[in-house]
């Protein structure tokens, strides 16, 4: 797996050029403009709950000795659970609604390393390709809420809350490259098809899904750029492992 991870994470360095060479920039205005407004309707609602959040789990404590270390704690928690679930948030509504206007771009990627325009795929239309990222997305929203909330409460034990950061981390990425894949799959398989393609493709979601989340600590530029380049990763090598699968033909 640990080769799959590489690989993904590999994917995005050809990316933007290929982007150009393609000339897919102008499919990517639309995603561009819903990932700026969610940001910032997400975050800067997840600004102001943090304090709450801190406020409220500082109350566990009820002695009076390291309370103010406890406060500290539930403060840094509370910043935390809100930064979290505002990325899962971000992330899976972005993938949802950008997924009509990102299945273009997969496609022709695919065309593009395949060299044939006509091979056999499911036809969808528009409204298909947006309720089909909607249930993906929702699905994993789902998933990735119940992994994440007992792993959060993992943050609370000394030590082993350095190790539930990075399986989170691990968490976020996998669903992330997941939602990304999909765009290409959706032409090839049904929903639980899907499902189990990325299950044994796991690496590569997850190595895709690093950068994605990663992409998303830069300012501005990372939330802007986050979706052209981790598509443009992910249909890459999603349609490499699909003629590995000898689902789709290499190019002649």
């Amino acid at each position: 797996m640990i080769k799959n991870i590489i690989s993904g994470i590999k994917a995005y360095f050809g990316a933007f050029s290929l982007i150009s060479k393609l000339k897919l920039w102008k499919y990517f205005a639309v995603p561009m403009i819903i990932s700026a407004i969610t940001a910032a309707i997400i975050f800067s609602s997840a600004y102001g709950l943090s304090d709450n959040i801190g406020h409220f789990i500082s109350k566990i404590w009820i002695w009076d000795w390291g309370k103010d270390i406890f406060s500290s704690i539930g403060n840094f928690i509370g910043g935390l659970i809100v930064l979290v679930i505002g990325l899962i948030l971000f992330k899976h509504i972005i993938m949802a609604l950008s997924a009509p206007f990102m299945s273009p771009v997969s496609e022709k990627i695919e065309t593009h390393f395949t060299g044939n325009s006509s091979h056999s795929h499911r036809d969808t239309t528009f409204s298909q390709q947006l309720f089909r990222g909607i249930r993906i997305n929702g699905r994993n929203l789902g998933m990735e809420l119940i992994l994440t909330i007992p792993i959060l409460l993992l943050k609370f034990i000394p030590v082993v809350n350095i190790f539930s950061t990075i399986l989170l981390f691990m968490v976020q990425a996998y669903y992330a490259g997941f939602g990304n894949m999909d765009y290409t799959l959706e032409r090839h398989f049904q929903y639980k098809e899907s499902v189990q393609f990325v299950r044994k493709h796991r690496g590569l979601a997850i190595g895709n899904g690093i950068v994605f989340i990663l992409f998303l600590l830069i300012p501005i530029i990372g939330v802007i750029l986050v979706l052209p380049l981790s598509v443009t990763a992910a249909s890459t090598r999603t349609v490499e492992a699909l003629q590995i699968k000898s689902k789709l033909p290499n190019a002649t």
